[in-house]
């Protein structure tokens, strides 16, 4: 799309152009509001998309159509001066939403027409056909899960713990519905402010309240209290619990849910629904973690996730894959892990997942893919290991290019 608009061949990026064209085509669905605006300071129309992308030649200009039933026609002032790009997907930025729908609409909560989708199905056997984990060990995580409502799978890089996790989402939930999972990632800068609510600035130099993720997830939850909801939180020992749950660490242990705490921000009382369920992850080889605040264990269930390589979905895709040197990798990856495993430096948690051998998402298992592996990741990350017994790392560093040689 950047070529085909780089008409003078100046080069060009046209960014945002080619940015609105894909939205345009791949990203807007059946159901969707829209709004029309004049220039930056008139909205125009207000409307719900009601056909796919379609192409009609026999039209003089803008032969790329979408049907729209315009709900409201007219001139409204916008609130501020609007983006210049010409078509801009405003969904994450809800208060300028609501503002849109108040000025428009003269309601906040707007109801569009109602799509059905079917979604697909995903259960037990699907999460086991994907995910490197014993049977046992699935029953055991959705056990704890449903019991203690927050749980963290913590084991060394590349065990799958993310893919994991959202596929644990999926299969007790029934079906892969992205509507009732949400990811965020915890760092050291994040804040209670980021992930429940606090003041952000405005461009006419103000603050407004803001909401983050985990209230309007909770609100969400809330009004379907029927079904499971689940919320992931990446490298959660990254982040400073205290500081990033506040009165919230009371909320959401298992016997609290349900039971209401007036709000930091807002003159409001909130509780944690009983219908959302916490997932976690950790990485317990990262050597910049401090000890995992104490508050967080007592309302977390832990779960250890090792190397998979001897589940039955590795198997499987081993056999499928016939390849030597991913065999005789496999054997020199399980003996280092057992070096690993008992060098006091190190641990079991520092061991070599397996999705670093899993099959990959583009291309085949060929020899160039495994060479690439060891050299590029598997190399480095023992250098990082034994960094000062570097004759140990080149020890291993050379019995994972024979496999591959």
């Amino acid at each position: 799309m950047r070529q085909a608009l780089d008409k003078d061949g100046t080069g060009a990026a046209n960014t945002n152009a080619s940015l609105a064209l894909w939205q345009f085509q791949n990203e807007i669905c059946v159901g969707d509001i829209v709004f029309a605006k004049r220039g930056r300071q008139e909205i125009i129309g207000r409307g719900v998309v009601t056909s796919e992308a379609r192409y009609e030649p026999e039209r003089e200009s803008f032969r790329h159509m979408r049907s729209v039933d315009w709900t409201h026609v007219g001139t409204w002032p916008h609130p501020g001066t609007a983006v210049m790009k010409t078509l801009t997907d405003v969904t994450r930025h809800r208060e300028y939403v609501e503002q849109l729908e108040t000025l428009v609409a003269g309601e906040t909560e707007p109801e569009p027409p109602v799509v059905v989708i079917e979604l697909p199905g995903y259960d037990k056997e699907a999460f086991l056909s994907e995910v490197y984990l014993s049977e046992d060990g699935y029953d055991r995580l959705s056990t704890l899960l449903i019991r203690k409502k927050n749980a963290i799978l913590a084991g060394p890089p590349g065990v799958g713990k993310t893919f994991a996790a959202k596929r644990l989402a999926y299969s007790m939930m029934g079906a892969k519905d992205p509507n009732r999972v949400q990811t965020v990632q915890f760092h050291q800068s994040y804040s209670y402010e980021d992930f429940m609510m606090g003041y952000r600035p405005t461009e006419s130099g103000g603050f407004v309240l803001a909401e983050g993720p985990f209230y309007r997830f909770c609100e969400a939850a809330r009004d379907d209290d029927d079904r499971p909801y689940f919320f992931i939180i990446d490298e959660i020992n990254r982040g400073n619990i205290s500081k990033i749950f506040g009165e919230l660490l009371m909320l959401i242990e298992a016997d609290k849910r349900g039971q209401d705490l007036r709000l930091l921000y807002k003159n409001e009382t909130f509780s944690v629904p009983p219908n959302v369920h916490i997932i976690g992850m950790m990485n317990t080889a990262d050597r910049s973690l401090a000890v995992l605040d104490y508050a967080l264990r007592r309302r977390f269930g832990f779960f250890q996730m090792s190397p998979g390589f001897g589940s039955t979905g590795f198997v499987r895709w081993q056999q499928q894959a016939g390849s030597p040197s991913l065999d005789a990798l496999v054997t020199v990856v399980g003996d280092l892990n057992q070096a690993i495993s008992e060098d006091p430096a190190l641990g079991p948690g520092f061991a070599i997942g397996h999705s670093y051998l899993s099959k990959p998402l583009n291309g085949d298992a060929d020899d160039a893919w495994l060479y690439s592996v060891v050299e590029d990741e598997l190399v480095p990350l023992l250098e990082e290991y034994w960094f000062d017994e570097p004759s140990k790392a080149e020890e291993w560093a050379s019995k994972l290019r024979t496999a591959v040689a």
